[in-house]
Order: C-alpha cells, then structure tokens, then sequence
C-alpha cells in the first residue's frame, strides 16, 4: 500500500504541475481582447515596441471597439520584467513583471479586481501588487502590505494597492503608472495596445485589417487566448520532460513492487497449488489474485489522493512569467486511480502466472 501510494502521489503531482501551468497562462487572456504589437514581436510582448501615438489611432480608426461612458477600451501598455526586492539589504531580487498602465487597463482586463487600497497615480512611483506577488517575491503576504514599499529597479515604490486576478499569471504582477515606468527604465515606446472588441461588432481580424493597412506603424495583432496559447506551447518540453521524470521514477517503483510481489507470491505456491488440486480453475485463482493485489492499490491509491487534497492542493509554484497553483481537481484523481489500477494489474499478473505455470505436484513440493 505504501508502495503504490508513494507512486500514485507522484504521478498526481505530475498532473498538477501541467495542468496548472496550462491552465494558468490559458486563463490569462480574454476573449474579446486584441493585443496590438510590434511587427515580429508575437511570441514576446516583452520585446515589442510600438510607438505612443498608436493607442490613440486605434481608437479613432477601428470600429466597433466597446465603450462606456465615452471611454473607449484601448489600453496602451508597457510589459517588462525587473528585478524585484522588499528590503535594501537582500541580494538581488528575482525577476517580476512590472506592468505599467493606464486607468482604461482596469476595463480592458475584466477579470483583476482592486481588493485593497487604490490604484498608482502617476508621478508618485506608486504600485499594485497581485495576489500571488509575495510568492513570486518569495516573502510573506505582510511585506507587500498597503503602505508598505518596493524595490523596483534600484527604486523605492510605495505600495499602494493589492488587486487579484485568479488562477491567471497577471495575479503575480505588480502594476503602476504607464509614464512612472517609462522614467524608471529609460524608455520612449509602448509594449503593446490592448483593445477589446464588442462582439457582434467587430472582431479580431478587423484590428489585423488595420495593421496590415498600416504599414507605416509596423504593427501585428493577435487575440489575448491566441498569445497566452502560444506561451502555452512554448512550454510544451517542460511539461513533457515533467511526465518523463515522473514516469522513470514511477517505473522504479513499479519494479521494485513487481519484485516484492513475485517474493509474495512464491511464499504461496503451495497454498495455489493446493487449491488447484482442490479443483480450482488457474483464471478463478488469478481473479482472486488481481482483486488482492487491487485492494491493496486501492487502498494506497486512496492514501495518496488524501494525501494530494491535504499537502498538494493550492500549493503555488513561481516560473519565469509569475505564479500558478497546483490544484487536486477530479482529472488528476483520475489520473491517480487510473494509476493504481494498473499499478494492481501489472503487478499481480506476472507473479500470479509464474507461479501457476508450475505442475501440481511440483508445486506442493516447494518448500
């Protein structure tokens, strides 16, 4: 039971990593956005550059883009990751997307919710930080209190606000004032322009008619899901390499429990073979058997999967673009039970025919 407990909760975790790091970069964009881009730059909003005139052409050349209260949605951003500390005396920091923003980003990006204080104002060196930023961070929820300050790029910036943006990397970001950032690291251009489109309306090859248009611009477009989707299979031989490493170690402990039944099992030859001779059927007593070898899977597959809800679930882990969590939700269970059913089959049928291979009277002879 242990055995395939151990193994089972290895392939779980297996399954949490992938699916939170797909998940996660997958739920970052939003249908109706259009991200608006330097020419080449599609696969790196980091590496864009467009110029500041852009956001306002956008909004006086393509219709259809969603308003309220007389403000369009168009949101020109600047997207770059910095070094990141909470005090003065730490070695260098890690690496934060810090994403410098108007007031229109709260329309364009629905899903971030301001949960404490308020937004930066420009001029103040002023920030909000995520959710999942202290993780990112590697410190507590406390250091990034209200009030409290940031060490971004050798500046000290006063926090004044705490948003969420769930299971999206944008909850591990700190945002501030679109003009502040430009200060800080010396640039002139945007990263992108972030539109939203009113469905029905106009849709998203209508932005890329008007890129093409303007070639002058050297502009791109790409949805928000389309752009995450290709960070997602940008980070396809992570994931890959994640089920190998969990694979080579789960067929160690295949083995290694394959052995132990085949020790079991030759301690019970005798015991078979007399059934045998009691006139026993070889399929009924390998059925018997498999239903043994499977409890006792099943029971270290339900150890792991407790095991999994209590010390795995909502475990966060920090990668290069910000923070996913690791969640136990009923494809991983099934990965498990899937897992330790097998781990019952393969594991008791070999023994079980070996030792049924043998003669009855050879059989009741092994000591």
């Amino acid at each position: 039971m242990l055995g395939s407990a151990l193994v089972v909760l290895l392939m779980m975790t297996a399954g949490t990593f992938v699916r939170g790091l797909d998940s996660s970069l997958r739920a970052s964009g939003e249908p109706d956005n259009v991200m608006v881009m330097g020419a080449g730059s599609e696969d790196s909003v980091e590496r864009s550059e467009v110029d500041t005139s852009v956001s306002g052409i956008i909004a006086a050349s393509i219709a259809g883009i969603r308003e309220r209260a007389g403000v369009t949605f168009v949101s020109p951003e600047v997207h770059i990751q910095l070094p990141t500390k909470v005090r003065a005396d730490q070695p260098k920091g890690p690496l934060v997307m810090v994403r410098g923003v108007t007031p229109t980003a709260v329309l364009v990006h629905s899903r971030v919710r301001l949960e404490e204080g308020r937004w930066p104002e420009p001029g103040k060196n002023q920030v909000a930080v995520g959710g999942m930023t202290h993780v990112k961070l590697g410190v507590g929820v406390g250091d990034l209190a209200v009030g409290r300050s940031l060490l971004i790029e050798g500046r000290s910036w006063e926090i004044v606000g705490r948003f969420s943006a769930p299971h999206s990397v944008t909850d591990a970001e700190a945002w501030t004032a679109i003009g502040d950032l430009k200060l800080a690291t010396k640039r002139a251009s945007d990263s992108c322009v972030v539109v939203t489109l009113d469905p029905g309306i106009s849709e998203p090859a209508d932005v890329s008619a008007f890129t093409k248009r303007r070639l002058d611009l050297q502009l791109s477009s790409i949805s928000e899901p389309a752009y995450y989707a290709k960070l997602a299979a940008f980070y396809a031989p992570v994931r890959v390499m994640v089920w190998v490493t969990a694979g080579l170690a789960a067929l160690g402990g295949s083995l290694g429990g394959l052995i132990t039944m085949y020790a079991t099992f030759a301690s019970r030859v005798r015991e078979l073979a007399t059934l045998r001779a009691l006139g026993f059927r070889r399929r009924v007593i390998v059925l018997c058997i498999l239903q043994e070898a499977t409890l006792a899977t099943g029971a270290g597959t339900l150890i792991a999967c407790a095991a999994g809800l209590v010390f795995i679930d909502s475990l966060s882990v920090r990668f290069s673009l910000g923070v996913f969590a690791l969640r136990v939700d009923p494809a991983v269970l099934g990965i498990g039970v899937g897992t330790g059913l097998i781990l019952g089959i393969a594991g008791a049928l070999p023994p079980a025919l070996s030792c049924l291979r043998l003669e009855i009277p050879r059989a009741l002879k092994t000591g």
